[in-house]
């Protein structure tokens, strides 16, 4: 590992590369293109990108370079020219684009302008929040409301939640573990976010065309998935139950943070070094301007209006302009209510700021998942295991579930792993059994075991910002959670052989 991280660096990156390109110029273009795979070469550039990730914990270096790997492989050097313009100026891109770093950042930067989201959770708290149960709930509830996921939901929950649950002595630890199981997993069983559009951009490919014709098609596919999401549900739901104090088991750990600080007060251990959170409390309410609950209701309600009603009646999809809406109606509310045109502007633009990384993320992950498709992933994965796996193919989502917690713990991100692992395993999928129910089970045990990784690497953005946010120490955080997580996981793991079973003996 210190080779890695350390001043040779640059000279392993160049022997990977210097290897791939050596070994693509001896592969015959004819045997190739009969084939439809690179061979073994074809999962260079994913395994390449986990590898990296996992040793420079840079996700972003990880997966340009997996790209520039890609370009090697295929003997395309131009990697702007062949993959980055081809993935990224496309329609596809654009819509994850204007949702995920237009809408959700500007309607974030929106909340932080009129402090529509803190008066809220702080008027609940204030007024209903009145023993330690009722504080985990309340935290629990505020990262169901807050279902986007990921970093957004851990912020303004943790930051909101945190002072009444202090004065009701929460551990810091259980704290932690209710906001961190409320952030990605709920996004997962809550489709109303940017994530159904970001897996539909990585499965929405040619190879699974026979199975997803376009992207709304694929929308489609993950919100049919929701139910076979064993893990999100499982989570979220154990989660409820720890709140209530009615879940019979919580780790050793967990027990003994629970009984110190409800027997001492002290809400962290004796050699914890709690993560400070100050920055993540700060709001920017322009002086003069009176939060109210309209500025977060009204926003929310557009969003689930639109893109819950026309769903339910006609069955059309329009998360899109949710969305822009929701966007627009928070602005003018805030502007009606007495904020100045410049104040509104200035924290959809900041907000938008706040999200570039997650964009640019966005964009390689895409184009990461194009250079597998150009490389013929998919098609080398069904070549190569297909037969052995038919006899048994029962095996599969239980398996592609442990594969993704490995990967997604060791690169902490559900969305690295889900480029990586979406465009290879859905086909694989298929080409074993095109039940679509088997196909679904398959895609809910991705969504499942990359988002247990999310959830518990000590390297994930989401665990990070949960000790932040809740003042936890990050690793009692890590080994607090670890327990009930691995809990969850396994039964989600038995469920979905189990259901493999049934539907292909």
């Amino acid at each position: 590992m210190q080779l890695i991280n350390g001043k040779y660096s640059w000279l392993w990156l160049l022997v990977i590369c210097a290897a791939t390109a050596g070994y693509a110029s001896t592969l015959d273009s004819d045997l190739v293109a009969q084939q439809g795979h690179y061979g073994f070469l074809s999962l260079v550039p994913a395994l390449a990108t986990l590898l990296i990730c996992f040793a420079t914990r840079n996700v972003i270096f990880a997966l340009f370079m997996g790209v520039v790997l890609g370009g090697l492989a295929t003997s395309q050097p131009n990697i702007i020219k062949h993959f980055l313009i081809p993935s990224i100026g496309t329609t596809r891109f654009a819509e994850i684009l204007l949702v995920y770093l237009w809408a959700l950042g500007g309607l974030l930067g929106l909340w932080n302008r009129n402090g529509g989201a803190y008066h809220f959770a702080h008027y609940v708290s204030r007024n209903y929040v009145k023993t330690r149960r009722s504080a985990l709930f309340f935290a629990w509830l505020m990262g169901v409301i807050f279902h986007q996921g990921g970093t957004i939901s851990t912020v303004l929950t943790g930051t909101t939640v945190r002072p009444v649950a202090d004065r009701e002595k929460v551990a810091h630890e259980e704290l932690a573990y209710v906001v961190d199981s409320t952030a990605s997993p709920i996004a997962t069983i809550i489709p109303f976010n940017v994530w159904p559009v970001y897996v539909a951009g990585l499965i929405a490919i040619p190879s699974m065309s026979h199975f997803i014709a376009d992207r709304d098609d694929a929308i489609r596919l993950f919100l049919k998935a929701i139910p076979f999401n064993f893990y999100g549900i499982i989570a979220v739901t154990m989660t409820l139950l720890f709140a209530l104090n009615k879940l019979p088991y919580i780790g050793r750990k967990m027990q003994a943070a629970r009984t110190r600080a409800t027997e001492t007060g002290e809400l962290d251990g004796p050699d914890a070094e709690p993560m400070l959170s100050k920055e993540l409390a700060e709001r920017n309410v322009p002086p003069g301007y009176q939060p109210s609950m309209l500025d977060f209701f009204v926003p929310i309600l557009v969003l689930l209006s639109v893109s819950i009603v026309p769903w339910l009646v006609s069955g059309t999809l329009m998360i899109f302009e949710a969305f822009g809406l929701a966007v627009v109606s928070g602005m003018i509310l805030s502007i009606v209510r007495g904020m100045k045109v410049s104040d509104a502007f200035d924290g959809l633009i900041n907000g938008i700021k706040g999200v570039t990384v997650g964009a640019i993320i966005l964009a390689l992950a895409v184009t990461l998942a194009k250079v597998s498709e150009a490389l013929g992933a998919s098609a080398f994965v069904i070549e190569a295991s297909q037969e052995s796996l038919t006899n048994v193919p029962f095996i599969l989502p239980g398996l592609l579930m442990l594969i993704c917690m490995a990967v997604s713990f060791s690169v902490g991100s559900s969305w690295g792993t889900y480029a990586v692992v979406f465009p290879i395993a859905l086909p694989l999928a298929y080409a074993i059994s095109p039940d679509p129910t088997y196909v679904i089970l398959a895609f809910g045990a991705i969504m499942g075991g990359s988002v247990f990784g999310d959830q518990c690497s000590p390297i994930s953005d989401t665990t990070i910002l949960s000790s932040l946010a809740c003042g936890s120490d990050l690793m009692d955080h890590v080994f607090t959670q670890l327990p009930l997580a691995m809990t969850a996981a396994a039964i989600s793991i038995v469920l979905y052989t189990a259901g493999a079973l049934f539907l292909v003996g």
